[in-house]
């Protein structure tokens, strides 16, 4: 598992890499983007877009990881099809090649030609970034490849990374939308159950480095299973026992969210705590920092690869993601160990991406306490 959690760690900072030179050539950029339809479009955006570089980022991390660890592949999933459509009309299957070159050839024929492009895409793909200081060396699960599963999302939160709009992060505080919200999220679960072990982020445009005007990133780790737990994000500070009351909870919510589900919140958050943020891994990744106490989303309109990653960084930290929907229909408590979420099985009544979607909604939460309060307050509303 230390082996892995470091090759995740290297990929994710890969596709960092190939997400940052993407916006770094506008022209590349303009490219890019494809609009996804069919069974494949997300219902929850008008628009909602598929880029080349979250595909190419999705198909490298499938195809480092399947060379190294080969008993995996066939169990590493993705958000994206890898058919990309060229300005002929043509399909073509993105992959990563063997070599620089071949892949280089291969999206030259996506880019319509465009051998510039294509070099550069490919020169990120295949450069290996320096060794990522991460405190994972002493990590020791015992858990073999052969037992595990991989959701990727490539660029989680895409119509931020399109947008570009750049934001100065306040320690402290979440923001609502920017360049930051874009994460490259890499969760691993076990085949057998379903729960998510272990989880990379990588926040490619986290700061702007003012020596030379170009993007740094920032990476997160977390490992949970059995009685290992280990994190690169300290817990946040626990709470008083009152902090649960009216007026003290921290609830971030998509700006779409039922106004049945704000007004049964708000008296639980004070003037400036029900907050809002794009991008469901962003806005998870805000409860691990403890910049939002929860994270509730009423509808199914979030899926396997966005809550995988987050999740296990949250188990690691004693919290979870449960599912809402099944944590409202509970006649005990909160019912919150047989309600979190699980990545091994979809729902084969639904077509398309839907077949991964959470369904029922979710909670992603720190403190069981607070995961209690907020179900209190929902139950008869939804």
């Amino acid at each position: 598992m230390a082996d892995l959690l470091r090759l995740l760690l290297q990929v994710a900072e890969k596709a960092a890499n190939v997400a940052r030179v993407c916006r770094q050539e506008a022209p590349l950029f303009q490219l890019l983007v494809q609009e996804k339809t069919g069974d494949d479009k997300n219902k929850k955006f008008v628009q909602d877009f598929k880029t080349l570089a979250d595909v190419v980022i999705q198909e490298m991390i499938r195809h480092d990881v399947g060379a190294q660890f080969p008993e995996m592949i066939g169990f590493i999933h993705g958000e994206e099809s890898n058919k990309f459509e060229n300005g002929l009309g043509e399909s073509v299957a993105v992959t990563v090649c063997a070599t620089e070159e071949e892949t280089a050839a291969l999206l030259a024929t996506v880019l319509d030609g465009d051998h510039t492009a294509a070099s550069l895409l490919a020169r990120a793909i295949h450069h290996d970034p320096a060794t990522i200081a991460s405190g994972a060396a002493g990590v020791s699960v015992p858990l073999s490849p052969s037992e595990l599963g991989i959701w990727i999302d490539p660029i989680d939160a895409t119509s931020q990374y399109i947008d570009g709009r750049e934001e100065v992060l306040e320690e402290g505080r979440l923001s609502p939308s920017g360049l930051h919200c874009a994460l490259v999220l890499i969760g691993v679960y076990l085949r057998s159950t379903g729960e998510p072990v272990m989880g990379v982020i990588n926040q490619p445009f986290n700061h702007k480095d003012p020596a030379v005007g170009c993007w740094r990133g920032k990476h997160f780790w977390g490992v949970s299973y059995g009685g290992i737990s280990a994190c690169s994000v300290s817990r946040p500070k626990q709470r008083p026992e009152d902090s649960a009351g009216e007026g003290r909870l921290s609830v971030v919510l998509s700006s779409s969210e039922k106004q049945v589900v704000k007004e049964a919140l708000a008296p639980l958050c004070g003037p400036d705590k029900l907050m809002y943020a794009s991008g469901a891994g962003y806005k998870i990744l805000c409860v691990i920092q403890g910049l939002a106490d929860v994270y509730v989303l009423s509808e199914g309109s979030t899926f396997k690869w966005d809550s995988c990653a987050p999740h296990a960084l949250l188990r690691a930290l004693g919290g979870g993601v449960v599912d809402l929907t099944k944590c409202l229909q509970s006649n005990t408590g909160t019912g919150s160990h047989q309600a979190e979420l699980t990545y091994h099985r979809s729902h084969n009544e639904s077509q398309g991406a839907d077949r991964w979607a959470n369904q029922g909604g979710l909670v992603a939460y720190l403190d069981c306490t607070l995961l209690h309060t907020i179900i209190g307050r929902l139950k008869g509303k939804l």
